[in-house]
């Protein structure tokens, strides 16, 4: 019984802090895209999609971690930093033309869910590392989602707070933060 509280404390300890990692993630992202200012209800739209997406995400990597083997967790890793780098590289593009490229539309559908996407997919890989360790499915989507959402709506609202201060340059400083975390994800 002993043994058992103490393997359930480090897998929770364990997905804790894989939990907080992932929504490192969701924050960069979110302070890039409050940079470029953002309302308060698309803070809290963005907030709970990342939170959704860091919830479906994991619970397909598991089961998908179930059948298979580690290499397509490195695939999903690097097509997350991919369409992070294109996404940054698209905002600097845009702040540098100004008025003449259509910025990103974050309010969009098609938008929202490819933001939600891309800094989720981090997690379906990590949810198929797991799904080969047979962590608790139900802690880990808790953890992710929660950790996701919150993480993402704190980055987005420290952005529209410091974006306001840099004016014009607030969406190119996003990109080049959605570039660099691309590139780490690549690298």
């Amino acid at each position: 019984m002993l043994m058992d509280a103490s393997a359930y404390a480090g897998q929770f300890l364990t997905l804790l802090i894989i939990a907080m990692a992932l929504g490192f993630d969701a924050f960069s992202l979110g302070l890039g895209i409050g940079l470029k200012g953002i309302r308060l209800l698309d803070i809290l739209k963005l907030g709970v999609v990342i939170g959704l997406f860091h919830i479906i995400m994991p619970i397909g990597g598991i089961l998908t971690g179930q059948l298979v083997s580690g290499l397509l967790g490195d695939v999903a890793t690097l097509a997350a930093g991919v369409l992070l780098v294109l996404l940054g590289g698209h905002m600097i593009y845009s702040s540098i033309r100004g008025e003449e490229v259509q910025s990103f539309n974050h309010r969009s559908t098609v938008g929202l869910l490819v933001l939600a996407l891309s800094v989720s997919i981090d997690a379906f890989s990590v949810g198929v590392t797991l799904g080969m360790f047979s962590a608790n499915m139900l802690l880990t989507i808790l953890l992710f989602g929660f950790f996701g959402g919150l993480m993402s709506m704190l980055g987005l609202l420290l952005g529209r707070k410091v974006g306001g201060k840099l004016g014009e340059y607030g969406e190119a400083c996003g990109g080049a933060i959605l570039l660099v975390f691309g590139v780490m994800f690549i690298l």
